[in-house]
């Protein structure tokens, strides 16, 4: 079973990596709703046939495409799914991060209202 920071596939790191990438990225929006073999997704870049396909294979293994054959061609199509993990972990972040937030604001808030007293 996959831990989450083991890597594996749908873990949330990584899903992080392979989307770190902005070759990466720009693969997943090509494949959000329509699948496409690797020749076809290629012809949206300058890198070779080859790196996209090393491309396309670091986001299949993270998760967040999937890879079906269709004889001799491998078509990729975003799975959606697949960042429901990252969701979690922003929604574990999120409260606190909005905490500090509030404490930051309520600081300068306060100190401005000391400044206009003097």
């Amino acid at each position: 079973m996959t831990q989450p920071g083991d890597g594996g596939r749908g873990a949330p790191d990584a899903i992080l990596r392979a989307l770190a990438d902005p070759h990466r990225r720009h693969m997943v929006k090509l494949v959000r709703s329509n699948e496409l073999a690797v020749g076809q997704i290629a012809t949206h870049f300058t890198i070779t046939q080859q790196a996209v396909s090393q491309h396309l294979h670091v986001l299949e293994r993270a998760g967040v495409l999937t890879e079906r054959r269709d004889g001799t061609k491998r078509l990729y199509l975003f799975r959606p799914e697949s960042l429901d993990a990252i969701r979690n972990v922003l929604a574990d972040l999120w409260p606190e991060a909005l905490e500090r937030l509030k404490h930051v604001v309520e600081q300068a808030k306060s100190k401005k209202q000391r400044q206009t007293k003097s």
